[in-house]
């Protein structure tokens, strides 16, 4: 009965292993800066053409209609080996990705 567990152990643990080639990807570029009560601008880059980009600014401050709008961009190359880049807005209209690739109703 114990080698039951430590084979399912083994397994667990070889399953939870990230394999492929974003394996040993690694951040290479962070940016948090502006940081603050009424927005924020922050982005990211890792090894594996990963790219992310965004701003968050309060908008109606000390209004009944405060709310936080935030605008930014992804990217990120697919199993094809072609750039997927995505723009959006997220406000009180809910997320507005933009993107060639994304289906249009």
């Amino acid at each position: 009965m114990k080698s039951f567990f430590v084979v399912a152990l083994f397994v667990a643990v070889a399953v939870a292993a990230p394999v492929g080639p974003d394996a040993d990807a690694v951040v290479i570029r962070q940016d948090n800066d502006n940081i603050g009560v009424e927005g924020y601008n922050t982005g990211y880059e890792t090894s594996n053409g990963i790219k992310a980009q965004e701003t968050g600014q309060l908008k109606n401050i000390g209004t009944e209609n405060e709310a936080l709008e935030v605008r930014g961009e992804f990217a990120y190359i697919g199993p094809d080996g072609v750039t997927y880049a995505v723009t959006y807005v997220a406000n009180e209209g809910g997320f507005q990705p933009s993107a060639p690739h994304i289906p249009k109703a």
